[in-house]
């Protein structure tokens, strides 16, 4: 496949992953409010999985498409991205603060996430067993916001789930929502298996692991959602809300989409092989961003503009590094 070809295939399937998510989520939401169910529900079920859905539908066609590095690349470069680039670039135009109800608790979750990870990897791959008890993690993590939701209202992690009555956008009629879900529903396999057929043959084409397409690209493209809400919400002079959105999608990466990866490998018959240059360097700055930004809301410290500066530049570093290695050099 010639280098424009597969290129394309890439953005178009993350074009196609990006709005069937949005529309799944949108259609689902709508559906629920014309059903009348309760906001909670909704939120710790449909937007909460659906905003994950384009790393979820990515990981699970690569697993079984025979392609780890990319679904495992995925995972692990979304979660680096966030971290780094999602939190940096914004921190840089305005001081995010980390004293937000709920951050600390999701900011703990989210370290804990990246050891979980980085341990169940360690005999080089993740087990049908590893792959339950993640996604029973992320179930219990979710039980964990219903219990707090029931008592408090001032955590916007929370409340940017709940609150159906400010989502913008929601299809009115019976029709366009079930059209909605249709679009969703379709886009987003459609979009995964165009990312995997891409990612793969530009592996082959450049001669490179699969994981580093996984690590950039894809990883990239499935982290535009939380890039694009980070940098609204900067505009708004909202960046401390946002950093919420940033914490709960690396901890639903973990536990939702690695662990519905591993499961859905071993029901193609293997375990999810962890490639070994994961230990090389990707997990190591995986578990370095979440270590940084943990210790940062810990100790209650806002992201200053340097730190903000700091973390992009670790990001394109990161970059260099891995081009570096692609190209041999």
């Amino acid at each position: 496949m010639a280098a424009p070809a597969y290129i394309a295939l890439i953005l178009v399937g993350i074009i196609f992953l990006l709005f069937g998510g949005d529309l799944l989520v949108r259609g689902g939401a709508a559906l629920a409010r014309l059903w009348r169910l309760p906001p909670l529900l909704v939120g710790l079920t449909i937007i909460a999985f659906g905003t994950s859905a384009p790393e979820l539908v990515v990981s699970i066609q690569s697993a079984l498409s025979g392609a780890p590095g990319l679904a495992l690349g995925n995972i692990v470069g979304s979660n680096i991205a966030n971290f780094l680039l999602i939190l940096g670039l914004p921190a840089m135009f305005g001081a995010i603060a980390t004293t937000t109800p709920g951050v600390r608790r999701n900011a703990i979750f989210a370290l804990g996430a990246a050891i979980i990870m980085i341990a169940f990897s360690w005999d080089r791959s993740i087990s049908a067993t590893e792959g339950y008890i993640l996604f029973g993690l992320i179930i219990a993590y979710i039980a964990l916001l219903a219990f707090l939701a029931r008592g408090r209202t001032d955590d916007p992690s929370i409340a940017e789930l709940t609150d159906l009555e400010h989502m913008d956008g929601l299809p009115k009629s019976l029709p366009t929502i079930l059209g909605s879900l249709l679009i969703g529903l379709v886009g987003l396999p459609i979009g995964a298996q165009m990312i995997v057929a891409g990612g793969t043959a530009a592996a082959a084409d450049l001669g490179v692991d699969e994981a580093i397409i996984g690590l950039t690209a894809v990883a990239f493209g499935t982290s535009l959602p939380e890039l694009a809400t980070v940098v609204m919400a900067s505009v708004r002079r909202q960046a401390d809300l946002a950093i919420g959105n940033v914490l709960g999608s690396n901890i639903f990466n973990v536990f939702a989409v690695g662990g519905a990866t591993g499961i859905a490998a071993s029901l193609a018959g293997s375990e999810l092989p962890v490639p070994e240059a994961f230990f090389g360097l990707d997990f190591w700055v995986m578990l370095g961003a979440s270590v940084v930004i943990a210790g940062i809301i810990l100790a209650k410290q806002p992201i200053s503009r340097l730190l903000g500066a700091l973390l992009c530049a670790g990001y394109i570093g990161y970059i260099i590094v891995l081009a570096r290695a692609a190209l041999g050099g």
